[in-house]
């Protein structure tokens, strides 16, 4: 079993080629900064559907002269299957992290869900099939536990969806399954917890909980919490989401790792009245004037799970994944990135969500 550092050695030494779609979106730029950083090859495919282009000028700043060098953007989308194939010529392993969020988007508009998170995913595992990609990773979500009773998941345990949005990432998982047994394309489904992080999209009707109340609270607006604030994620810092990729990317082919499903979180629950509670703390530092604002409290929303824990056992046991960062930890380093860069970050929303 490989650790962190020794597939970043491996890598310095012996470069691959890394397609990631999504990558002008948070996660998905995430995850091409720190590809080139190891002196990868990398390719993005984005459609700037819920990806920005700030995030790919903030990968080009971060990674200076490297970054024309090794990093190739193609505009496409994943529902045209002509996208992907050209986004999968000569590469050697796919991070797929292309999709529609949100379990409120889904329940609104559940036809644009299924075609890019169905359709788009079966359009892109049959361009890497043809193009004899050595390893398919794609994210998937805790949201798949749906109404399984108890606190801590375990990747085998389901209950059923209870949304759109989750319901499409257990097709994935049924997808990657099928093809790793009718055509033998290695796969890694990473069921991502809630995460979080710098460059995290605080606006729009959908937009994750922890970036969204920053802004609110900056602008001293009115921050919302659904049902009455004991509902809890595990809330992961996107760093820990790239640790996962690599090792996943990376873990021997043909071993008992592959074509598995993981959790990826922090393997700590955290509820929303103890989340607003920190946000607040950390931005009070700034603006002594937000220590007495108070969250208001709205009916528990249709579709959202109650209690959300990762098990990580296994992913630590079979990845060597071993999560560096903690709640407490990631939200000191995102709301320190965003203090230093506000015009990133700061926005005039008045509710916040829990994300996927």
């Amino acid at each position: 079993m490989n650790t962190l550092a020794n597939i970043e050695a491996e890598l310095l030494g012996s470069p691959r080629k890394w397609l990631v779609t999504g990558a002008a979106g948070f996660i998905g730029s995430h995850l091409a900064e720190r590809l080139i950083a190891l002196g990868q090859s990398v390719v993005g495919l984005d459609n700037f559907e819920t990806g920005n282009a700030g995030n790919l000028e903030a990968i080009t700043a971060r990674c200076g002269a490297r970054a024309p060098r090794r990093f190739q953007f193609i505009e496409g989308d994943v529902r045209e299957l002509s996208a992907c194939r050209a986004a999968c010529a000569g590469v050697d392993i796919v991070l797929h992290e292309a999709g529609l969020g949100s379990v409120p988007r889904s329940i609104a508009d559940p036809i644009a869900t299924h075609e890019v998170n169905v359709s788009g995913f079966l359009n892109m595992m049959i361009a890497a099939r043809d193009a004899g990609v050595r390893r398919f990773v794609y994210a998937t979500s805790s949201s798949v536990y749906g109404d399984l009773p108890g606190l801590k998941k375990v990747e085998d345990s389901l209950g059923l969806p209870l949304s759109p949005y989750a319901l499409s990432k257990l097709i994935d998982e049924q997808y990657a399954r099928v093809f790793a047994q009718l055509y033998g394309v290695e796969s890694i489904g990473l069921r991502y917890f809630n995460v979080f992080g710098p460059r995290q999209d605080p606006n729009g009707a959908y937009a994750a909980v922890i970036p969204r109340w920053a802004a609110t609270l900056r602008a001293h607006g009115e921050c919302f919490i659904y049902g009455d604030g004991e509902t809890s994620r595990d809330f992961c810092y996107v760093d820990n989401v790239v640790q996962a990729n690599l090792l996943a990317g990376m873990a021997e082919r043909g071993s008992a790792s592959v074509n598995q499903i993981y959790n990826v979180g922090a393997g700590a629950e955290t509820s929303l009245n103890q989340l607003y509670t920190m946000i607040r703390e950390r931005l009070a530092i700034h603006d002594p004037g937000l220590r007495a604002a108070t969250a208001t409290h709205q009916e528990f929303r249709a579709g959202d799970v109650r209690r959300s824990l990762a098990d990580i056992d296994k992913a630590k046991r079979l990845l060597g994944y071993a999560p560096a960062h903690s709640v407490a930890a990631g939200l000191d380093e995102t709301l320190g990135a965003a203090h230093r860069e506000p015009g990133r970050t700061t926005a005039t929303a008045a509710s916040g969500e829990a994300g996927r």
